[in-house]
């Protein structure tokens, strides 16, 4: 163990991997191949590649896609020379990028392809959004994605899908985040943003385009610990419009069961919204949105109806949190005077963490209404999810009870 457990932190790997690397799928005499070559930055006169991996002490290194191309049935790779996260302009930067701050950013990104109409803003921590918003100005979205959750957006990754402006800019500043990323930065921002010196300032420009890779695949892979490897597709939603979502139906027992109500405009723009978030969330997972904003996200747990517990939760804790920082200048938890948590409470209370009027989303079917149940008791008015569990009459029978809507996509949204 070192003497001095910060120093960890501060090392910076050389890594001993070549610099470019070819992977082939070879089927009898055909094979086809895609070629990588290694990125590194120039920082301070000093070529770096990544600084370390998931952990210090883990060597990393980012290849990017430079040729060749896969074709698999109806399928085929991206093109090469299309690169985003893969060969970042870094702008500023006290410390080099990790493979954290990297697949943070990505991630990020494999969100925002989608909102490309509305200035978006994703907050990535530990690859999973912990806020996003979209709205009519980068600041408001920013503004909403940081509020929704301000404690795990502590040394988050930002990213936006608009040039960044000097109030988007400063509230950024204001706070502590590892990255943030953007198609470009408007004169100016480049100065507010270097007030936070280790502050890693990513520009990407084709941000701009990203529409153009709804619908693009990748080949992903997965290492077993014996050195063995997963291949697959990557996922891509496919309920990408109004029309995509299918009204909750079904037969059980020779019985027909369907949704009394439909969702109205806003609730499918939140159903939208909240699916194509869901795809960049590790399952299994169940989110609550509203207004083109996150209000709970649950991620990565066991259960279904303990994931709709936990994004319960939050969305009250953070409700809380936001409440007493926009009130009383202070973390929720800061709070010393019963009388002002008892004011914060009452108010969350009164309001149901915000998930009144909500969208309950999730990546798979309830396989019981229990889960459901736990929304709907808290005012959720729509859900979607994939739907076809045996079980779905009942899911369908509940949302019917409060009167709410529910659409199913047909398609399962696990990230693992």
């Amino acid at each position: 163990m070192p003497s001095d457990l910060k120093q960890m932190y501060k090392t910076i790997m050389d890594d001993h991997f070549p610099p470019n690397m070819e992977i082939s799928f070879v089927d009898g005499s055909q094979r086809q191949t895609l070629f990588f070559e290694k990125v590194a930055w120039t920082i301070e006169n000093i070529r770096k590649g990544l600084r370390y991996g998931e952990n210090p002490g883990q060597e990393a290194a980012l290849y990017k896609l430079i040729n060749g191309n896969l074709v698999l049935a109806e399928f085929e790779t991206i093109q090469p020379g299309q690169y985003l996260v893969s060969d970042i302009e870094l702008l500023q930067s006290g410390k080099h990028p990790g493979k954290t701050n990297l697949t943070d950013a990505d991630n990020a990104l494999n969100i925002l392809r989608y909102f490309s109409e509305t200035p978006a803003v994703v907050i990535v921590k530990h690859n999973n959004p912990c806020g996003a918003a979209i709205s009519e100005s980068l600041s408001e979205a920013y503004h909403k994605a940081y509020m929704a959750d301000r404690v795990a957006a502590f040394g988050g990754c930002i990213a936006v899908n608009r040039a960044m402006d000097k109030e988007t800019a400063q509230a950024i500043a204001d706070q502590y985040a590892e990255v943030v990323v953007a198609p470009e930065f408007e004169d100016g921002t480049l100065d507010i943003l270097g007030q936070r010196k280790n502050l890693r300032v990513i520009r990407i420009k084709n941000i701009d385009n990203l529409k153009k890779f709804v619908g693009q695949r990748v080949v992903e892979f997965k290492n077993l610990m014996d050195g063995g490897i997963v291949a697959q597709w990557s996922f891509m939603p496919e309920a990408l419009k109004r029309e995509d979502y299918v009204l909750a139906r079904c037969e059980y027992k020779g019985k027909t069961y369907a949704i009394n109500r439909p969702p109205t405009d806003r609730e499918y723009a939140d159903i939208r919204f909240g699916w194509l978030l869901e795809s960049g969330i590790t399952s299994n997972s169940v989110i609550y949105v509203k207004d083109g904003v996150s209000v709970g996200i649950g991620t990565g747990e066991q259960d279904r109806v303990g994931v709709a517990e936990i994004a319960r939760d939050k969305a009250y804790r953070k409700l809380a949190d936001r409440y007493s920082f926009e009130t009383f200048g202070v973390a929720y938890n800061d709070l010393t005077a019963p009388c002002r948590k008892a004011e914060i409470d009452l108010r969350v209370d009164r309001e149901k963490g915000g998930l009144i009027g909500s969208a309950m989303i999730s990546d798979a079917f309830f396989p019981f209404r229990d889960g459901i149940d736990v929304g709907l008791k808290e005012g959720v008015s729509a859900v979607v999810q994939p739907g076809g569990a045996m079980n779905d009459y009942q899911s369908i029978e509940a949302c019917n009870e409060k009167n709410a809507a529910m659409v199913f996509t047909g398609q399962r949204s696990f990230k693992h």
